[in-house]
């Protein structure tokens, strides 16, 4: 699946449940990884809002899609 660089109502609207929540797993991944890093990088003072750009724009993009799968009734495992 091809996540694009801008998510919208309209793409995540036209995913199965299957589908989104594959998009779920893969943004939480990519999300948990910019995470991780700039809390190693920033240790006591790490603040998500205050983070790179890098790492906002991954915690929306999973918000996004996140908020949507709970809407839909649904819940996703992030265990392989």
């Amino acid at each position: 699946m091809t996540i694009p660089d801008r998510i919208t109502a309209r793409w995540i609207a036209n995913l199965s449940n299957d589908d989104l929540q594959l998009a779920e797993r893969s943004l939480h991944g990519s999300f948990t990884e910019e995470e991780s890093a700039e809390k190693a990088r920033r240790g006591g003072a790490f603040s998500l809002l205050r983070g790179p750009e890098s790492l906002t724009n991954a915690w929306l993009r999973w918000c996004m899609v996140c908020n949507a799968t709970r809407e839909r009734g649904l819940r996703t495992s992030y265990r392989s």
